[in-house]
């Protein structure tokens, strides 16, 4: 599975660990940006790349991204047909999303969580299948009737 990360100024630090974490894991990670740290960067340019990557390959990619709140490049990476976007801000959140939800981008708010609890929670991210019962399945393509309708 290929991993495609990004994140703003805010997030710039913690992206950096994060993706060497990923990559001794054995993921293929590809950093999409930013690729140094600009305090006048912009959140939506780098949730618009991984979203995009993802969306290109929902069956064999993910996505992460980094920013202080989370909030920002998530609302961003859902405005992207075929992507699935949570602020991943706990174990339980990111389990129940990928296990219910089927969420293929998460946003980390690398203002509010430490290094190794971003790790902790990209892994089950990564783990953590989707538990593709009737009703959940239902749920998504009520979603995807959602995004052809105003995706045109």
């Amino acid at each position: 599975m290929k991993i495609y990360i990004g994140a703003d100024h805010r997030g710039f630090e913690m992206k950096e660990e994060l993706k060497k974490f990923l990559a001794e894991k054995g993921y293929e990670v590809e950093d999409v940006g930013a690729f140094k740290y600009d305090q006048t960067d912009d959140y939506p340019d780098f949730a618009r790349r991984v979203a995009e990557r993802v969306a290109g390959d929902h069956e064999h990619s993910r996505g992460v991204l980094l920013c202080g709140s989370g909030t920002g490049m998530d609302a961003a990476a859902n405005k992207v047909r075929g992507v699935r976007a949570t602020i991943a801000f706990s174990k339980e959140i990111t389990r129940a999303a990928r296990n219910d939800d089927d969420i293929n981008v998460i946003s980390l708010p690398a203002d509010f969580l430490k290094s190794e609890e971003a790790e902790e929670i990209a892994e089950i991210f990564l783990k953590t299948p989707f538990e593709a019962v009737e009703r959940r399945a239902r749920r998504l393509q009520k979603i995807a009737e959602i995004e052809k309708k105003n995706f045109k």
